[in-house]
């Protein structure tokens, strides 16, 4: 989408992110680690919806799960609104929380089966203290259902008795609750119908839009990731391969792997024929990636020297970069 974007001052900032798995060795000799992800850096300014995309296994749940603090970064440091909540304590660790919330993945999974919409959506409330008398919780409860569309005939259900779109509406309306000022949405539709899939993402650049909200979204469409965001990250194989406006990686990529991700999108115009590029072979495995670009395995314009580390990335345009290091290519 073609929109302004807003003034640069970032509320989240990630900075060289690492996070490495162990795993057992033999008798004589350690397990390799799993490297998740491998010095990944970003800035998300206020308001503004940072897209975050590739194929499944490139480290796009982990980084969320990294920023959100719901795991240990190996090295690097996130930054939010100017505080280090990288190994904060459990007090400012409370207070990041209610600033930044998450919508995840499995909205079955995510809630409480035994907990009616109620109880869900004011358990935020309660939990960081924000819990007004009962009668004015409940009317608060309903206002945020009505916001995500629903209304207070839903009150008293269980998440079993919704479908999976509305189970993502309960979700999000919990993530509400508390006011926060960004959103952390890790793969919010993958699990839904496609007649939803719609429904949801439009829901969600609405309030973002009409709160003002910042917002990490997590997917591994591009067209939809691109619909909603002002800026994309491209990951693969937990390393970054190109960052930039979301309407310049859609319609001028400057990094293989994001044309080859763009190629995968259906194309509307049935009078525009797009190139679909297969790429060979299978991912890489995280325990034993390539050196140099760990695209080049899988790259139709790899050349010896891709093997060799990488130079900082290249910048194509203004706010713009790619780790690619041939000029002449896509």
């Amino acid at each position: 989408r073609d929109r302004e974007r807003p003034a640069v001052t970032a509320l989240l900032q990630a900075t060289g992110l690492v996070r490495h798995f162990p795993t057992a060795g033999g008798l004589l000799r350690p397990g390799r680690p799993v490297r998740a992800v491998e010095d990944v850096s970003f800035e998300v300014a206020g308001g503004e919806v940072l897209g975050l995309v590739g194929e499944s296994g490139s480290g796009k749940s982990t980084v969320a799960n990294l920023v959100l603090r719901l795991d240990e970064a190996t090295a690097g440091r996130v930054v939010f609104d100017g505080e280090d909540v990288t190994h904060a304590p459990e007090r400012a660790l409370r207070r990041f929380r209610r600033r930044v919330q998450p919508i995840f993945q499995d909205p079955f999974g995510s809630l409480d089966p035994r907990m009616t919409v109620e109880q869900i959506v004011a358990e935020a409330l309660i939990v960081h203290r924000l819990a007004p008398p009962r009668a004015a919780r409940r009317d608060r409860v309903v206002a945020l259902l009505e916001t995500v569309g629903l209304n207070a005939g839903h009150l008293a259900r269980l998440p079993h008795q919704f479908s999976g779109g509305q189970r993502q509406r309960i979700g999000i309306a919990r993530a509400l609750a508390v006011g926060p000022e960004m959103i952390v949405a890790d793969e919010p539709v993958s699990a839904l119908d496609v007649s939803i899939q719609a429904q949801i993402v439009n829901l969600l650049r609405d309030l973002q839009q009409r709160l003002g909200l910042a917002m990490l979204f997590i997917a591994h469409d591009l067209a939809v990731v691109e619909y909603v965001s002002d800026r994309i990250v491209v990951l693969y194989l937990g390393r970054i391969m190109e960052v930039g406006p979301a309407h310049e990686i859609v319609r001028a990529p400057k990094h293989p792997y994001t044309e080859a991700l763009l190629s995968a999108v259906p194309e509307p115009d049935p009078d525009r024929d797009r190139r679909r590029i297969i790429l060979e072979g299978d991912l890489p495995s995280p325990m034993h990636p390539p050196s140099g670009c760990v695209f080049r395995t899988r790259c139709p314009y790899a050349i010896p020297a891709c093997a060799a580390p990488l130079p900082p990335p290249r910048d194509v345009g203004p706010g713009h970069q790619t780790w690619c290091i041939r000029a002449d290519v896509p």
